[in-house]
């Protein structure tokens, strides 16, 4: 076997042992979070034992232990919930990297026209700005307030989309055409 495809074979190796170590942690942590829930209730509807010299000293023990346990297991949870969220949000990103694949999702069959209009306008970038007129299809400030923008190629396509549609489904309030 040649050094390269040790080195691949290693790094493979890592990634899916990373990967399910961490999957692993989650289902210990669910797992844990239950059973702890599931001892302080039992303590919450046997108070009894909080008050019965016999047992009060190992049953406030266990209390503390498990509230302890929780708090870890739960702060693991949150972490993991936080670090899908942001997961989530880039591959989103990544999704709606390119204005030409935003536009085509917002304007569907009609596609091929928005595209011409966003790049006579724009020439496809977000940021352009003409003055008040801002963005892939340069919307004035009263377009922006009654049909939305934002930062996003997505966004900006959606909120022309409204516009597009409000105008009856033809390009006149653009000064580009598509033809």
């Amino acid at each position: 076997m040649g050094v390269c495809a040790v080195v691949l074979l290693l790094v493979s190796t890592a990634f899916a042992l990373a990967s399910t170590t961490a999957t692993h942690r989650v289902a210990t942590a669910r797992q844990t979070a239950k059973r702890d829930r599931q001892v302080l209730r039992f303590f919450a509807n046997h108070q009894w034992l909080l008050r019965d010299p016999r047992f009060a000293a190992e049953a406030r023990r266990q209390i503390a232990a498990h509230r302890r346990s929780l708090t870890a297991a739960e702060r693991q949870l949150a972490a993991h919930r936080a670090k899908r969220r942001q997961t989530v949000r880039r591959l989103a990103s990544v999704r709606a990297s390119t204005p030409e694949a935003a536009i085509c999702r917002a304007f569907g069959p009609r596609c091929g026209e928005a595209l011409r209009v966003a790049r006579c306008e724009s020439g496809l970038r977000t940021d352009a700005a003409n003055g008040q007129y801002l963005g892939l299809f340069q919307m004035g400030s009263q377009e922006r307030r009654l049909f939305g923008h934002g930062a996003s190629a997505e966004e900006q396509a959606r909120a022309a989309h409204r516009y597009f549609v409000a105008s009856g489904r033809d390009w006149s309030p653009w000064s580009c055409r598509p033809w």
